[in-house]
C-alpha cells in the first residue's frame, strides 16, 4: 500500500478528474499516517507525503492548470488562485522537508500544511474540476490523465517553490527531478529518510 500511495503515476484511474480526486484522498490518508506515526517512523511517513505532494502539484502545474486556463471561462483567474495556494504550501513544505521530522515545530507546521493543502484541494474540487469535467470530452480527460502520469513519473520528488508555471516546470523540472531522485536514492542506500 505504501508504494501505491507514493507512486501516483502508477494509479489505475484513466480520467484525469478521477485520478486527481483519488490522489487528493491519498494525500489526506498520508497526512493521517504522518500524524499517527510513532516518532521513530514519522520521518519515513513524511517522506512519502513530501514525494506525493511534490509530484502531484508538478503534474497539475504542467498539465491540468494550463489546460484549464485555455479551456475554461474565467480559467486564468481560477488557475492564478490555485497557483498562489500551491506556492504558499510549497514554501512551508520545503521548510519542513529541510528541517526534518525531528524539528520541534514539526507537528504544528504539519497542521498548518494540512490545513493549507486541504483548502487548496477543496478549491480545486469546487472551482476547477467540475468545470473541466463539463467542458472536456472523455477522450480529452483520458489524454490528460496519461499526461499527468507521465509528468508525475518525471517530476521532482521534493518541493521547489517558484516553479508554479508549466514553462518553469518544463525548464527546471528535469534537472531538479534528477537531483531529487539521486539524493533520495543515496539516502535510501544509506538507510536515511528521504527528508531533511
Amino acid at each position: 500500500m505504501a508504494e501505491r500511495q507514493t507512486v501516483p503515476e502508477r494509479m489505475d484511474e484513466a480520467d484525469v478528474i478521477d485520478l486527481l480526486l483519488a490522489q487528493h484522498a491519498l494525500i489526506r490518508d498520508l497526512f493521517d499516517e504522518v500524524e499517527q506515526a510513532p516518532v521513530e517512523r514519522r520521518a519515513e511517513a513524511f517522506g512519502r507525503l513530501v514525494r506525493l505532494l511534490a509530484v502531484h502539484e508538478t503534474a497539475e502545474e504542467e498539465v491540468v492548470h494550463p489546460y484549464a486556463r485555455r479551456k475554461l471561462d474565467g480559467g486564468s483567474a481560477v488557475v492564478d488562485d490555485r497557483l498562489a495556494e500551491e506556492n504558499e504550501a510549497k514554501q512551508l513544505l520545503q521548510h519542513m522537508d529541510q528541517a526534518g521530522a525531528d524539528d520541534p515545530d514539526f507537528m504544528a507546521n504539519l497542521l498548518r500544511l494540512r490545513t493549507a493543502v486541504e483548502a487548496h484541494a477543496r478549491s480545486e474540487e469546487r472551482y476547477e474540476f467540475p468545470k473541466l469535467r463539463a467542458h472536456t470530452s472523455d477522450a480529452e480527460r483520458r489524454g490528460m490523465a496519461a499526461a499527468v502520469k507521465a509528468a508525475e513519473a518525471m517530476a521532482p520528488t521534493h518541493p521547489h517553490p517558484g516553479t508554479e508555471s508549466a514553462a518553469r516546470n518544463v525548464l527546471m523540472g528535469t534537472p531538479v527531478a534528477i537531483m531529487d531522485r539521486a539524493r533520495d536514492a543515496i539516502r535510501r542506500a544509506k538507510g536515511e529518510p528521504t527528508t531533511g
